[in-house]
């Protein structure tokens, strides 16, 4: 037996829509990275009208004196195809192929009536100057981001597919970041467990000598109401294959900030201390606020290795 995996920030909740510089009614779900000794979050923000952009707050140890900008950073944009509804739920790696931030979130897609959840892939090199790539795959899919490296010659994008209740994460490749192809399954819903329900991806990959480390979400139903918590998985770096799998959730919500025991915690961006190994996940709590909680990349390899193989 070991200890919490994951230990909650004392500053938590660490931004809140009070702290905005402009109204707005829920700050949630959070992409993170570290970019010039900063740690910077692309906050999916919820207008009073009810559609989301995406925020830019920067602050430089990651969890006090955020600065935030005094406009929204991402909006949706109709001459694009994306939908009036808006940006959510980003996830941002470097790629160095590319030498550029890839954010990779969910757009509401004109082009499709019925079926409008899809996926925009954005460029920065600055997080100042923002130029879209391109939407890949039909809808519907959610739940996205790039890979930090190419797979087998290939860019590879990870995605959440959600026509006719697909249970399951999956990845596709693409030579170009435009023509996207040969998807398959990397990890289901589990019946009558925590992850029974929905499964998708929470933070982007991280690359480990051990495998790719995914820090997913999982819901299952209670009192008719879906709770989110967090698993963690280690998939082979090259087939992408699951290798272990935790067969617990690692953090549920259980603070009032994040709804109680029936709330939600959903995670999309990290940071990673290199020297110390210290992980941080940037979550959204309860579809309101933000939170961090703190792990170690070395503790949570050692607590997968004694999980069972897949």
């Amino acid at each position: 037996m070991m200890g919490e995996l994951f230990i909650r920030s004392e500053k938590n909740p660490i931004l809140t829509a009070d702290k905005w510089p402009y109204p707005v009614s829920a700050v949630f779900n959070p992409a993170a990275v570290k970019h010039n000794g900063e740690t910077v979050l692309l906050v999916r923000t919820e207008s009073r009208s009810g559609f989301s952009h995406l925020s830019l707050a920067r602050s430089q140890n990651g969890l006090t004196g955020w600065i935030i900008n005094d406009d929204p950073t991402l909006k949706a944009n109709p001459d694009l195809g994306e939908g009036r509804k808006g940006l959510e739920d980003p996830r941002v790696v470097w790629v160095p192929e590319l030498e550029i931030f890839v954010i990779a979130c969910v757009s509401f897609r004109t082009e499709y009536e019925n079926i409008p959840y899809g996926i925009s892939l954005i460029g920065t090199p600055d997080f100042h100057t923002f130029k879209r790539i391109s939407k890949p795959l039909n809808p519907g899919n959610k739940n996205s981001s790039m890979f930090p490296k190419k797979i087998k010659g290939q860019f590879a994008l990870i995605h959440r597919p959600v026509i006719e209740d697909v249970p399951y994460i999956a990845v596709s490749f693409s030579p170009d970041l435009i023509h996207w192809g040969e998807e398959k399954a990397i990890l289901s819903t589990r019946q009558w467990q925590w992850d029974s329900d929905k499964v998708g991806l929470g933070c982007p990959p991280i690359e480990t000598r051990q495998g790719w480390l995914i820090i997913y979400h999982g819901s299952s139903g209670k009192a008719n109401k879906l709770v989110y918590r967090v698993g963690i998985a280690l998939l082979d770096l090259e087939s992408l294959k699951v290798i272990k799998r935790s067969q617990e959730w690692v953090l549920g919500p259980e603070t009032g900030y994040e709804g109680g025991e029936d709330g939600i915690v959903f995670p999309c961006g990290h940071t990673i201390d290199q020297k110390t190994q210290e992980l941080r996940i940037y979550y959204g709590t309860n579809d309101s606020r933000i939170g961090v909680a703190i792990s170690n990349i070395n503790e949570i390899l050692d607590y997968l290795k004694a999980c069972p193989d897949h």
